[in-house]
């Protein structure tokens, strides 16, 4: 049954090529030859399998780990460099008809506060975001037809791209929002949206249908067959991921990877975002309940396998995860974090009071937006506010082929220091601003083109002068 190039969700995520590529990573999770040679075509930056990919995620062998982790550090490096991409979400309705059991959204939960916001809210939301230095944000809703039709999306982004507060703009719109039909995603790529995300949540049927009882995501083939349904409608740049802590990891990851695979085989161009978040405690949900929860050097694990199995896409990790967690991906493979996050409707402009709260999940790592810019740039990495790529057409095949053959990172240091330096101009505290701008006096020597580098050097003047978004 296993097709890849099917448009069928249990063609081209078979559970039987699941269960197959399972039996045989166990039984050569210590076979060094058969490891070597996986890590040696690795090196070669084109990518794994799911089935090699899932060998070296159960390789036993403390050495051949150690050389899977150093090499994830390495691809990452080589197609991302050190920079660290910076959003965070917005929460619009927590409204919702489906009764995930894992979600504190759901349709039976009678206590939790529901709330919608107007687009007179939306603006102070975003005004709050802006006054933050945010240029990128990644838009939530619950999936309800009557509180949150497709139309109030697409008014919602309408307004987001509209506001312009001081020198603050958000410059890309990401969407999160439920499976829907080709008409809307056409809809939505003409609001201009960046990347379309849907987390499949488990890619294991039976698991699916019983953490989604009721509601229309239920559909397990509609909602897994649905970044078809948003490529076919011109979305060419789709994130995908999976909730571990539901099923079994070893499960999801081959699923995970097996997807992205079905994506290059039918459009030629894989997911632009892989996002690897966990189960956590929200509300009426305690993740300790559900008996798959993986711990923090299984998740490391996950996420140095990914970037070596899929060494184009950009990886994601949120607020969900802990500063201590977050420190230890970074650099195995994450390219885009969250700062400042609130996984409320709401909640930027004004924090929630206690008794009204609207959480979709607890967050882990509460720091400010700059607190978190300091402590990347005191780590090496160069926060990055640039959303060029997007705004200048660089996207699905164009941004692919130009990642897999490396030339996109002369376009991506330059933007991400001229980003990064507006935000020390606008919105740094004098400690961010000092870290940043010596950060940037050293990054700048590192852009290999003279013309480029010069180029650089005068926009950061023109900065430091008052205008704003320059790009390559």
């Amino acid at each position: 049954m296993y097709d890849p190039k099917s448009m069928k969700a249990e063609e081209f995520i078979s559970h039987e090529e699941i269960m197959e590529t399972l039996e045989y990573a166990e039984a050569n999770k210590n076979n060094i030859e058969l490891i070597d040679s996986i890590i040696e075509k690795a090196r070669q930056k084109k990518g794994l399998s799911h089935r090699e990919a899932s060998v070296l995620l159960v390789c036993e062998d403390e050495e051949k780990n150690n050389e899977i982790y150093a090499l994830a550090k390495e691809i990452k490096q080589e197609f991302y460099g050190n920079r660290i991409v910076m959003f965070a979400p917005l929460y619009l309705s927590n409204y919702c008809v489906n009764g995930c059991v894992y979600c504190p959204y759901h349709m039976k939960n009678k206590h939790i506060a529901r709330k919608k916001l107007t687009q007179e809210e939306i603006k102070k939301e975003v005004i709050a975001l802006q006054d933050m230095g945010h240029k990128r944000l990644a838009l939530e809703t619950g999936e309800d037809p009557v509180n949150n039709p497709i139309e109030y999306v697409l008014e919602s982004i309408k307004t987001i791209y509209g506001i312009k507060h001081k020198n603050g703009a958000i410059r890309r719109v990401n969407v999160n929002i439920a499976a829907t039909t080709v008409e809307n995603y056409k809809k939505l790529k003409e609001a201009g949206i960046g990347t379309y995300i849907l987390f499949q949540e488990t890619y294991h049927k039976e698991s699916y249908e019983r953490l989604h009882p009721t509601g229309p995501k239920s559909d397990y083939a509609y909602h897994t067959e649905a970044h078809d349904r948003a490529m076919t409608a011109g979305i060419d740049d789709v994130g995908f991921g999976v909730l571990f802590g539901l099923e079994k990891y070893k499960y999801e990851f081959a699923g995970l990877l097996m997807h992205a695979e079905h994506m290059e085989a039918v459009f030629g161009v894989g997911p632009h975002t892989i996002s690897v978040p966990r189960i956590r405690h929200a509300d009426d949900i305690d993740a300790d309940s559900f008996k798959d929860g993986i711990n923090d050097d299984i998740f490391a694990k996950i996420v140095a396998c990914i970037r070596i199995a899929v060494p184009y896409t950009g990886m994601i990790v949120s607020t969900r995860e802990s500063k201590a967690c977050r420190e230890k991906v970074l650099e195995l493979g994450i390219s885009q974090i969250s700062g400042g996050s609130r996984t409320s409707v709401g909640g930027y402009a004004e924090p929630e009071p206690e008794d009204n709260k609207s959480e979709q999940f607890d967050v882990e790592d509460k720091r400010t937006l700059d607190e978190v810019v300091n402590w990347l740039m005191r780590r090496g990495h160069i926060p990055s506010f640039c959303t060029a790529c997007y705004r200048e057409g660089r996207t699905g095949d164009r941004f692919m082929s130009l990642c897999k053959s490396g030339q996109i990172s002369n376009c991506c240091l330059p933007n991400a220091l001229m980003t990064l330096d507006e935000y020390l101009e606008d919105y740094a505290s004098e400690d961010t601003k000092k870290i940043g701008k010596e950060l940037i006096a050293r990054e700048i020597e590192n852009i290999p083109k003279e013309k480029v580098k010069a180029i650089v050097k005068k926009h950061l003047y023109d900065i430091e002068d008052g205008q704003r978004d320059f790009r390559f």
